[in-house]
């Protein structure tokens, strides 16, 4: 950790108790100079931060804001969002953390923006991203696993989302396959994996997750407000995104453990007792055929499982999944 990074954890683990300078600058391996410099990087941030002369530093408030420091300040993971590149803009946070992973990131590294301007979903569709309202960020992991299982990371990815806002909010948070979140009818999340890969070998997936956070009605374009929401609307209040995100690393860590070791089986279980999908009529578009049916669940692989009027079971591996009228 920096030093900026290790006064925050200070802070963090002692809420509402003033820290000296001296204490601060052992902790941080610094003169006392030097924590005083930056305790002003840290105002000049947005953070709030009281002095009293002869009792030390307190942190007041913390700004809404997505920085490298306010995520790892206790994060609690071993190694899941332990490095963090977090930006003001960019055009999508997918091409950075590959560029990352390519250059020898380390797994769990998260790439975060406030704003993007060309983020996309799943099939090259537009992802509307605005600055501040929302988390916008990709996971680079590296799993040691054989290539077809790489899906079951998108499903895995999506339980821990669910999962996350479940604990954080309280919503009833249910996940359309593949990769999406709903509440309600309406879309809060989408996650979209990206492989890099050989025949044989798994080099690194780049796991991009959207929540939609903070976001009020009048955030949302008019062909977007009848299908998408946010956790504030939902909630009716602001949700905290740094620990949210926290929340998130440190249940996929926990998850992603799991995976690795004991395989997909109780993924597979949570994701079906919180499907969105499993029960619904379903039309399903894949790349050469149509077809409508009852979506019944998850085969071992991840595969949706869909069956038709005749009672002939498809899998389903890549589709557009709709939805028709509710029986």
């Amino acid at each position: 950790m920096n030093i900026k990074q290790v006064i925050l954890q200070a802070f963090h683990d002692q809420p509402d108790r003033f820290i000296s300078g001296e204490e601060l600058s052992q902790m941080c391996g610094c003169s006392r100079t030097a924590v005083w410099k930056h305790m002003e990087e840290l105002r000049r941030d947005g953070y709030e931060v009281e002095a009293v002369r002869k009792s030390g530093y307190r942190l007041v408030a913390a700004p809404d804001r997505l920085s490298a420091a306010e995520v790892t300040a206790g994060l609690g993971t071993q190694r899941i969002g332990q490095q963090v590149f977090a930006y003001d803009e960019v055009i999508s946070t997918q091409p950075l953390a590959h560029d990352a992973a390519t250059k020898g990131a380390p797994e769990g590294t998260l790439v975060l923006a406030e704003l993007q301007t060309g983020g996309k979903g799943r099939l090259g569709r537009p992802w509307h991203s605005p600055k501040g309202s929302g988390i916008w960020m990709s996971l680079i992991v590296r799993p040691v696993i054989p290539l077809p299982k790489t899906p079951q990371m998108t499903l895995l990815t999506a339980v821990c989302v669910a999962q996350s806002i479940r604990e954080e909010t309280g919503l009833p948070v249910k996940i359309k396959w593949p990769n999406d979140i709903f509440i309600g009818d309406k879309k809060v999340c989408g996650i979209l994996t990206e492989l890099h890969a050989e025949s044989d070998r798994v080099h690194y997936l780049v796991i991009g997750i959207g929540i939609n956070v903070n976001s009020v009605s009048a955030d949302f374009p008019a062909d977007l407000a009848q299908i998408a929401t946010s956790l504030r609307i939902e909630s009716g209040q602001p949700v905290n995104r740094i620990r949210l995100i926290q929340r998130f690393c440190r249940i996929f860590e926990s998850w992603y453990d799991h995976f690795l070791q004991d395989g997909f089986q109780q993924i597979k279980e949570n994701w079906e007792a919180h499907s969105y999908t499993i029960g619904r009529d379903v039309s399903v578009q894949t790349i050469s055929q149509k077809l409508e049916g009852r979506a019944i669940g998850l085969d071992e692989a991840g595969v949706l499982l869909v069956r038709d009027e005749s009672g002939h079971v498809h899998k389903v591996y890549s589709a557009d999944v709709n939805y028709r009228a509710k029986h």
